[in-house]
């Protein structure tokens, strides 16, 4: 399996940006999907997760309001919006491949079986 993340680059706090991924090796559409980050120093945090159908969505509260996560299931590709950046948006971000059904929160990186390679976002003020 294997995700190719991309959109990441350099934008000014207010604009926007959108990320992609696109997964494969796998049944797409059997799959939740997430967007997590990791800024420099700090631990992986959660950001947005989607379920199987894309008809349920789930965002951290930093970025609720301000990103919305979808999907495409005849596309393979998960997509993160991100509008009304701040400098705090700084950093990493990873899709990851989750369990739909799992006892684990959607904010535990356990519960994501697969991870991207990244793809930074720099948010300057």
């Amino acid at each position: 399996v294997q995700l190719q993340a991309s959109g990441g680059g350099l934008v000014q706090a207010g604009g926007s940006l959108k990320l992609s991924c696109t997964p494969s090796g796998l049944t797409f559409s059997s799959h939740l999907m997430a967007w997590f980050r990791q800024a420099p120093g700090k631990e992986r945090e959660f950001a947005a997760a989607i379920n199987r159908g894309g008809g349920s969505t789930s965002y951290a509260g930093a970025v609720k309001g301000r990103f919305t996560i979808s999907r495409d299931n005849a596309k393979n590709s998960v997509y993160l919006q991100m509008d009304n950046l701040k400098p705090e948006d700084t950093a990493v971000y990873y899709c990851a491949v989750g369990r739909e059904y799992y006892t684990l929160p959607l904010t535990d990186v356990r519960r994501y079986t697969y991870w991207g390679q990244g793809t930074q976002v720099t948010v300057s003020s």
